[in-house]
């Protein structure tokens, strides 16, 4: 069900919060965010916790523009919204591009959810569960879902559907056993995307715990997920105390895949807390930025080029404001 979205004035806003410390979530590191002074009004899109301009990600140099999805949040991970284009830089490998189209339209999106049920998630299926009804909540009314629950093997449990509540049953019958096939579940729910409808396209991924039953590598699933059109969001509940290496490097493994897409990844201690961050980044996909450029030169070495995005604002903003974006895309042939 689509809810309106009430607009704060940021400046207001960011100054009330600037003395609160970090909310319940453990946000990743973000790019930082290089500011030049420039008088504009900003909006802030508060979640309730409670164009015509095609829109995607990664595309091949060989077609003619690149897509950027890209999303700015203030320092309590709320969409920052009303920027223009004028308010945002646009480089590849570090040489300035002409942003040729730009959108902020809420645009319908292919989403596949990936769920987590191992052995390790028995207390916390429950909350999983609130969680992608919650994420659910925030979709646009023409998006479409499919979900993946992966334990020893991933295994798709819901096609695409434009029906939520098929989403939501089906989890319900999900049970908790088994290893973690993390890899393998992210690898098949990028494949998956190849059927997606549109071409806006995010996967959110609920885990407990590093991998220790995939096929793929870590280098297969960043290979393929820098070929994907798909940005990646991750929530991880870690436990506090960890009895070995892949579940220590849990976190970092969901940060190195997530960052490649322009998405993030948040780490919770307390596993009450997934719900609301799910809700949160749900109010974020409808609220991106769409960039669209031109590559200066249309490379066909199958390299990959480096994008980055910086925004034009008040100097006084530089400190509250991060910036998500896509980090690059191959330079491939015909």
């Amino acid at each position: 069900m689509s809810r309106s979205v009430r607009l704060v004035p940021s400046l207001a806003v960011l100054s009330f919060f600037t003395g609160l410390s970090a909310a319940a979530v453990a946000q990743t590191s973000i790019n930082d965010v290089h500011i030049t002074p420039r008088e504009q009004g900003i909006a802030v899109a508060a979640p309730s916790l409670a164009s015509n301009l095609p829109v995607g990600g990664l595309i091949r140099a060989s077609v003619n523009l690149v897509m950027v999805p890209v999303t700015i949040t203030d320092a309590m991970n709320r969409p920052v919204v009303g920027l223009g284009q004028n308010n945002f830089e646009l480089y590849e490998n570090k040489k300035p591009q002409e942003i040729k189209h730009f959108s902020s339209e809420d645009t319908p999106i292919s989403v596949g959810i990936i769920v987590d049920t191992s052995g390790s998630m028995n207390y916390k299926l429950d909350r999983a569960r609130e969680a992608v009804a919650e994420f659910c909540d925030m979709a646009n009314p023409n998006d479409e879902f499919f979900m993946i629950t992966f334990a020893d093997t991933p295994r798709l449990a819901t096609d695409f559907t434009t029906r939520q509540e098929q989403i939501e049953n089906d989890l319900l019958t999900a049970r908790s056993k088994g290893r973690t096939s993390l890899l393998d579940a992210i690898y098949m729910g990028v494949r998956k995307m190849r059927n997606a409808r549109y071409s806006r396209r995010a996967l959110l991924i609920i885990s407990d715990g590093g991998d220790n039953h995939s096929r793929y590598s870590d280098h297969d699933v960043k290979a393929a997920v820098k070929e994907a059109d798909v940005l990646i969001y991750a929530v991880g509940t870690f436990d506090r105390y960890v009895n070995t290496q892949e579940e220590l490097m849990g976190p970092e493994l969901l940060r190195s895949i997530t960052g490649l897409t322009g998405g993030q990844t948040f780490t919770l201690s307390n596993v009450n807390e997934m719900p609301v961050v799910t809700r949160a980044i749900g109010t974020q996909l409808r609220h991106q930025y769409m960039l669209a450029y031109e590559p200066q030169s249309k490379p066909k070495d199958g390299k990959w080029h480096k994008i980055s995005v910086k925004l034009r604002l008040p100097n006084k903003l530089q400190h509250f404001l991060h910036v998500d974006a896509r980090a690059g895309y191959y330079g491939g042939g015909e």
